[in-house]
């Protein structure tokens, strides 16, 4: 049997980031994949935005961990020259009824700590994006977009360059609970048996599952996953936006269709939302009829046909229909009593921008 200090399981974007920290701590580092690349669920199928911090209920893991990471994922960017553009968001009001919900989002961003949102009439904001059409808007000069990609290359060299080792197509398919670690049973091409002295479960979506497996954890510390899918379409041609286009949250907390761009201008529209009982990526055309009636309330001029397929994502969940939305799960030792097991559950939106956050204190977590 194989001794390691840290095993990671999981090479999303959350994944890589808590890996180079705890290479870069002078520990030792196997990271366990599944799959046959890295970050190739939840991390690359989302928007690709770094978020602000402004939808997360003041206290919460989610707003905090944003806040924080948004700047020093920022830093990072500008240090290791990783492709993004502090382009800014617009969030509009398409109804006068809608404006409450702009004031209030306004000042659920301060008590977060967000200070830059400035109010724009609805001749400001067209001022900004003649294609506009809104009563009021919100503009998040500090919302951007991030090659998530080339993030997580970045995430992954620098892991590597302090000693950190990625394994592919190794699943883990049970642990169990020793007095010096957790034994790990993994599988693969190369199945072997570990023995690690520290895990840190950063699975995502299979993130209970996994948990599940470990033998010696009170299930009453693993939460039930549920899956929230999400279509994105592609515009066809150039979108006359130059930033984010988000409309007022509603009262289910969804975000609705929003126009996000990519670092080329592209831009993309989404995501939808419905509860799934399996993670499936199809993207349905027919679902495009619902797209043009929601975007059209904020972009009228949006042509027939314009709207093509272009990918689906799959939110790791801890909550289900009908239930106030969950925060982020850090669970360590003073949860479920496990020396040197760390639980992420429920990393969904903003995952991608809290994860340097997220690797400070798992890192904070472990310490002796």
């Amino acid at each position: 049997m194989e001794q390691v200090q840290s095993v990671v399981i999981g090479a999303g974007v959350v994944g890589l980031a808590v890996a180079r920290a705890l290479a870069q701590s002078g520990r030792e580092v196997v990271v366990l994949e599944a799959e046959e690349r890295f970050g190739s669920a939840t991390s690359a199928r989302n928007s690709e935005v770094i978020h602000a911090g402004l939808y997360y209920p003041p206290g919460s893991a989610r707003a905090r961990l944003c806040v924080r990471g948004k700047a020093l994922l920022y830093d990072f960017c500008d240090t290791h020259q990783v492709g993004h553009r502090r382009c800014g968001k617009l969030i509009v009001a398409t109804a006068p009824d809608e404006l409450p919900a702009l004031h209030a989002l306004q000042a659920q961003a301060a008590a977060n700590g967000v200070h830059d949102l400035r109010w724009l009439s609805a001749d400001d904001a067209r001022a900004l994006e003649p294609a506009l059409a809104c009563h009021g808007a919100l503009l998040s000069p500090s919302t951007g977009i991030v090659d998530s990609h080339g993030l997580m290359l970045a995430l992954l060299g620098e892991a590597e360059a302090a000693g950190a080792m990625l394994a592919l197509r190794s699943p883990m398919l049970a642990g169990r609970v020793m007095a010096d670690g957790l034994v790990l049973e993994v599988g693969g091409d190369t199945a072997a048996t570990l023995l690690a002295r520290e895990v840190i479960n950063c699975a995502g979506l299979q993130a209970p599952a996994l948990a599940r497996a470990i033998d010696g954890l009170d299930a009453r510390h693993v939460p039930r996953e549920h899956f929230a899918k999400g279509c994105y379409f592609t515009l066809a041609g150039r979108a006359p936006f130059s930033r984010l286009v988000y409309p007022a949250p509603g009262a289910s907390g969804h975000l609705g269709v929003h126009l996000t761009l990519d670092l080329g201008g592209q831009a993309r529209f989404g995501p939808s939302f419905r509860w799934v009982d399996r993670i499936d990526y199809t993207v349905d055309p027919s679902e495009a009829d619902g797209f043009y009636a929601a975007v059209r309330h904020y972009w009228p001029a949006l042509p027939d046909g314009a709207l093509q397929p272009g990918y689906a994502g799959v939110r790791p969940k801890i909550s289900g229909p009908g239930e106030p939305a969950a925060d982020f799960r850090i669970d360590g030792p003073e949860r479920h009593g496990i020396a040197r097991l760390v639980n992420l559950f429920g990393i969904e939106s903003p995952g991608l921008t809290s994860c340097l956050a997220i690797a400070e204190e798992v890192v904070s977590r472990l310490a002796p």
